[in-house]
């Protein structure tokens, strides 16, 4: 194992066979040395120019979220408990806790209103777990480079979902877990780890110790305020592994395979697991090139839904007023995840996870974004005219349909006079191929931004994430990053 100093990245170089996994046929193994081993140049430059885009994506949320009423209580109770440390905090001016606070806290403002990126196979929010846990290791690392930091976003992005479609992918959802946090941990320490310049065997050891603190409980979608937060555990404790490993501590081996008290074995009781899924096409099949982009600010497995209802609204053949019955047919995962009855009072995060309220505001706003979660929206009559004609339906036959299409939704409308319209949708916006280009990513980072910062700091941000690799220390990023920003809501 190659130990570090504070603020000294280790090295990767491994002669005579020192700093290489325990087993590098093994899953974990050749996860572990992949990530070790992977220079940006290997990255082919489609792939690299994606990444920046999602990184934009990513700190655009995070804009977003900064100051919205429950960041600012996270901020309020955290920075309370943990006082010692000058760590930056996205959109707030201010530098007074810990690394790993601020991992927690960055990461709450990407997840903050929903809008950041996922995973349509293997559900979890990649940004919210890879850059605040790269913020937060390379402030103790100092001078770390652009390239190095989008070489850890890219890592991570690759990371996650290999573990979580090794893991059984929906079925993690379908089964009450918050997959992305369950997931999460991986992806921040692979990102981290880049930072700390950790070789094959100390990613090995943060690998296993993030693994071991992988959790999350899908039931924070509800009545509480912690489904914000739950990707920032995730985010703090992969940089926690990989600062252990960095410090030479030992972690779990071969986690992912183990098959007592293993990752998979463990998590995966009840259903299929693959370990097969975290290596094969490492290098080859780019899983950065999957996640996607939301153009809705609402929970992912609901965008199908979503671009049904907005399919419907746009034929011109629907009048709200007229609507008897709204039937929506979905998969296992999204049908449990956002399948269920809405009932009055509904918070913000509760409506952007039910397919009932997403489609009624689909219908009438003909948008879905950051006007449609206020909570004067919720509360219109008008939403909950249409919440209380909807009926869901799990649909087992999508269940059984390839990956690419497992979250096919579909939506039947029928009027007062009998006539049924119906939409299918197999692929939502901002997947497969209906991906938001990075144009569009752009124009979404402005279209958001431009409530919260002023068009020069706007420009800025976006010259230095697409000219990252150019940057000397990506301090000079987190330095625009930092000053505080209005309110999203205001």
């Amino acid at each position: 194992m190659t130990t570090i100093q504070a603020g000294t990245p280790a090295s990767h170089a491994a002669p005579d066979g020192v700093g290489q996994p325990t087993d590098p046929a093994g899953a974990t193994g050749r996860l572990s040395s992949w990530l070790a081993n992977t220079a940006l140049n290997d990255v082919p430059p489609i792939v690299r120019e994606r990444a920046k885009h999602l990184i934009l994506d990513g700190i655009a949320c995070a804009l977003v979220g900064a100051q919205l009423p429950v960041s600012r209580l996270g901020v309020k109770a955290v920075t309370a408990l943990d006082d010692a440390g000058d760590a930056a905090l996205i959109g707030w001016g201010m530098r007074t806790t810990s690394p790993t606070s601020a991992a927690m806290l960055n990461s709450s403002f990407i997840q903050g209103f929903e809008l950041d990126d996922y995973h349509p196979i293997a559900p979890l929010h990649s940004n919210s777990l890879v850059l605040p846990a790269m913020l937060s290791a390379a402030h103790r690392i100092k001078s770390v480079s652009g390239a190095r930091f989008l070489l850890g976003a890219i890592l991570g992005y690759e990371t996650g979902p290999r573990v979580g479609q090794a893991l059984g992918s929906l079925d993690m959802l379908s089964r009450g877990w918050h997959s992305g946090v369950v997931f999460g941990t991986l992806s921040a320490a692979a990102a981290a780890g880049t930072i700390y310049g950790l070789d094959g065997a100390g990613f090995e050891d943060a690998l296993g110790m993030a693994a071991t603190q992988s959790s999350g409980l899908m039931s924070a979608q509800f009545e509480s305020m912690v489904k914000r937060m739950q990707h920032g555990f995730a985010a703090r404790n992969g940089l926690t592994a990989a600062a252990l490993a960095a410090a030479g501590y030992t972690g779990i081996k071969r986690v992912f395979e183990r098959p007592y008290g293993g990752y998979l074995a463990t998590f995966g009781q009840g259903h299929h697991t693959d370990a097969t899924a975290i290596y094969e096409g490492l290098g080859a099949q780019w899983e950065t090139q999957r996640i996607a982009v939301k153009p809705y600010a609402a929970m992912g497995l609901l965008h199908a839904a979503i671009d049904a209802a907005l399919r419907l609204r746009a034929t011109g053949e629907i009048v709200v007023g007229d609507i008897a019955r709204i039937d929506v047919y979905m998969a296992e995962a999204a049908y449990s995840h956002g399948g269920w009855q809405a009932t009055r009072p509904l918070t913000t995060i509760g409506a952007q996870m039910n397919v009932a309220y997403a489609v009624a505001v689909a219908l009438l706003d003909g948008s879905v974004l950051i006007d449609q979660f206020r909570q004067r929206r919720i509360n219109s009559d008008d939403v909950w005219n249409l919440i209380d004609r909807t009926h869901t339906h799990h649909e087992k036959s999508y269940d059984v349909l390839p990956a690419s299409q497992r979250l096919t939704t579909r939506v039947v409308i029928t009027v007062r006079d009998g006539t049924i319209r119906e939409q299918l949708v197999t692929q939502p916006r901002g997947t497969g191929d209906h991906q938001l280009t990075n144009a569009d990513i752009v124009n979404k980072f402005r279209s958001l931004t431009h409530r919260v910062i002023e068009r020069r700091r706007q420009d800025e941000i976006q010259k230095m994430v697409l000219g990252l690799e150019t940057l000397d220390d990506i301090a000079i990023l987190t330095d625009v990053l930092t000053p505080p920003v209005n309110s999203a809501l205001s």
